[in-house]
């Protein structure tokens, strides 16, 4: 019996890699923590070189004739859109005497309902005491306003009630007047008429009163109304601290500044689509990262941690170059200075056994028809973030072209949070560990180790003697071929 399988089809990419983009973010931490500093710094810088200018602030009492307990806030809103209008701001500018226009006054004050009932005004000027002055002036002016508006209503509302009262009370008149009119005898449908005539004689009757009574309560209502709108907290000038003032703009500043500063590295991440990830790396040009390298030593303990590393880098690629049967180089990209201190720890060690040649470089512009004669196998010195996928892509494409098998990458400057695995499970005939060795090519001679050296640019020779001790027959050759970055040194 046959079984037969089916492969299942590969996991579809993610349209966007938080992992990848979270890495990419926090390795541009110098450029959204400086942009936070900048709004710290610029917020202070505000609130020092520009103070607000002097005010006062006064609270008013509003009295409504229709408050319910239930109101939204409607009335009040209504009360600070008054407030905001040029009627108030030429009251207020006429008891101050001011030839100021309205319109240009009502810029320097603001409304603010504080409850259902109660209303802010703040007012700015020249001064303190004209700040006062003129919180004063708009509160009376408020008061007075709303005063009057309320007791034009009320009487709107009782005149009105008073003319149906008359207009009902002739009704009833000419009602009276048909009820004494009837004679007992006569018609015999006289009764019921009578009737209806009384039964309407009593509902105006009954109506009469109950507008005469609204319209006392309406004419009731406005003193009361008039009582409750008061002045509650007289006008005061507001104190500004400067220490306040500037923890405040520079706390404000400090926030938009690191929302802006995460806001343009997230999408320049994006945008530069640069791998920073083993795993990414990795994927992008077809090779497992054999060993990691930090970037720039800080203090003591972590300058031997690098020591350390590049100990251990030298011991695993003299190991690989011993066991190769064919020639080895080193290419760098966006690490030519990280690159020639491995080249020369390793041409330390593989010096006493045959010449050595340098390293070189897959930076843009560099010739690619050259890397063949340094070595059909290499070993990828690549700064994380530093090439885009694409370009990572180039590099893989071009050394298949050109049948130079990458064994391994050394990934330098590497996210210390970074937790995904950089080995192609799928590809051990070109990781380290399970590569297979093709036949040597003759060379007329012993065993010679290729480790290119960084240079500049394609036409470049430049040659540095450097003996091994203990061999004189041994010699060692540092020989540039390709570019370096224009962001490093040259290494020589």
């Amino acid at each position: 019996m046959t079984t037969s399988t089916t492969a299942e089809p590969p996991a579809a990419a993610p349209l966007l890699d938080l992992q990848a983009l979270v890495a990419a973010v926090r390795r541009r931490r110098r450029f959204w923590c400086s942009l936070a500093l900048l709004g710290l710094l610029a917020g202070a810088a505000v609130a020092v070189l520009l103070p607000p200018p002097p005010s006062a602030v006064t609270k008013v009492l509003v009295a409504h004739q229709d408050d319910q307990p239930n109101d939204t806030g409607t009335l009040i809103r209504t009360d600070v859109e008054v407030l905001g209008t040029s009627r108030i701001a030429g009251k207020a500018l006429r008891s101050l005497k001011s030839p100021a226009k309205p319109e240009d006054f009502m810029e320097d004050y603001r409304g603010t309902g504080l409850t259902n009932n109660l209303l802010q005004i703040d007012v700015t000027g020249d001064s303190d005491a004209e700040a006062v002055a003129r919180a004063e002036a708009l509160a009376d002016a408020f008061v007075a306003d709303h005063v009057q508006r309320m007791r034009e209503s009320a009487d709107a509302e009782a005149k009105a009630l008073v003319e149906q009262r008359d207009r009902m009370r002739d009704e009833l008149a000419e009602v009276n007047r048909a009820i004494g009119g009837r004679s007992p005898e006569g018609d015999p449908e006289a009764p019921a008429s009578t009737e209806s005539l009384f039964a309407r004689r009593a509902e105006l009757t009954s109506r009469i009163a109950d507008y005469g009574q609204r319209a006392e309560e309406a004419r009731i209502g406005t003193p009361r109304v008039v009582a409750g709108t008061q002045i509650v907290d007289a006008p005061r000038a507001v104190r500004h601290s400067l220490p306040k003032a500037v923890a405040t703009d520079g706390a404000i500043g400090l926030v938009l500044g690191l929302v802006l500063g995460l806001a343009l590295a997230a999408v320049g991440a994006v945008v530069a689509d640069r791998p920073v990830l083993r795993r990414d790396i990795a994927a992008n040009l077809g090779a497992s990262v054999i060993a990691e390298l930090p970037r720039r030593p800080g203090r003591r303990w972590q300058r031997r941690r690098t020591r350390a590393a590049h100990e251990r880098i030298v011991t695993t690629l003299a190991r690989t170059v011993r066991g190769s049967a064919e020639p080895v180089s080193l290419l760098e990209l966006g690490s030519a200075r990280s690159t020639s201190v491995i080249a020369k720890n390793l041409t330390g060690v593989l010096g006493a056994e045959g010449p050595v040649v340098g390293v070189g470089s897959v930076a843009p512009g560099t010739a690619w028809t050259d890397l063949p004669y340094l070595g059909s196998r290499t070993v990828l010195v690549v700064r994380a973030g530093h090439g885009s996928a694409a370009w990572l892509h180039t590099v893989a494409r071009h050394l298949a072209d050109q049948r130079v098998a990458v064994i391994g990458v050394v990934l330098v400057d590497p996210d210390p949070r970074d937790r995904t695995d950089g080995t192609l499970w799928e590809g051990l005939h070109i990781a380290l560990r399970g590569h297979r060795e093709r036949p040597a090519r003759p060379n007329g001679g012993g065993t010679s180790h290729a480790v290119e050296a960084v240079g500049e640019g394609p036409h470049r020779s430049d040659r540095l003697s450097m003996p091994a001790s203990g061999a004189s027959p041994a010699r060692t050759e540092l020989r540039a071929r390709g570019r370096v970055p224009d962001n490093d040194q040259e290494a020589r």
